[in-house]
């Protein structure tokens, strides 16, 4: 009899442990939301989101099939120039008074290789929702010396802007575009466990 019941304490610890999560907050003073795009195919114009927020839900200490959500203030685009950020708030790109948040919710969290996963889930810019592949690399986990457990991400991807609905398409006279398609995106998030 006691066999038996220290099997079903087993099978309920293993069950509570399995089910067990860990909830995380982005530490918006040392994270940060950047993108680059190809200008006058020439160079690159690089701008960041001063704004942005996000949660990840851990279930195993090397977050494999962690939830992630995040969402960016659009009105919060910075490029250095006030005239370009007024520009891409503008119907031409974001649309922010209409479509004030940029959101990604995470299907899947899957590890590749040693530090490598790959992060899939729906990107939500302006009203248009499309699944995105994304690379993240985990940095590791750590406790600050004032004992709050960290967990560090780079997560870094390609999407194309006139999926989503970002249409400015004004071309040269020698051929090209002013602005490119590709977006580059890069994400240095540094997480607090809660």
């Amino acid at each position: 009899m006691k066999t038996i019941k220290h099997i079903g304490l087993f099978f309920i610890m293993a069950l509570v442990s399995n089910f067990a999560q860990t909830n995380w907050a982005f530490d918006a003073s040392h994270s940060n939301v950047s993108f680059s795009v190809t200008h006058l195919i020439i160079s690159e114009v690089e701008g960041n989101f001063k704004n942005f927020e996000g949660t990840v839900t851990s279930k195993k200490e090397n977050f494999e099939g962690s939830t992630v959500e995040f969402s960016v203030d659009i009105n919060s685009i910075d490029t250095d120039n006030a005239d370009r950020d007024k520009h891409l708030k503008a119907d031409d790109f974001f649309n922010a008074e209409k479509f004030p948040k940029m959101i990604f919710k995470s299907k899947s969290l899957t590890k590749i290789k040693g530090k490598k996963y790959k992060l899939v889930g729906d990107l939500t810019i302006r009203d248009i929702t499309k699944e995105v592949e994304l690379d993240l690399k985990y940095n590791g986990t750590i406790k600050d010396p004032w004992g709050n457990t960290k967990a560090g991400f780079k997560i870094s991807g390609t999407i194309n802007r006139f999926d989503f609905g970002l249409k400015f398409n004004k071309l040269m006279e020698a051929g090209g575009m002013v602005v490119g398609d590709d977006i580059e995106i890069s994400v240095n998030a540094e997480l607090k466990k809660l």
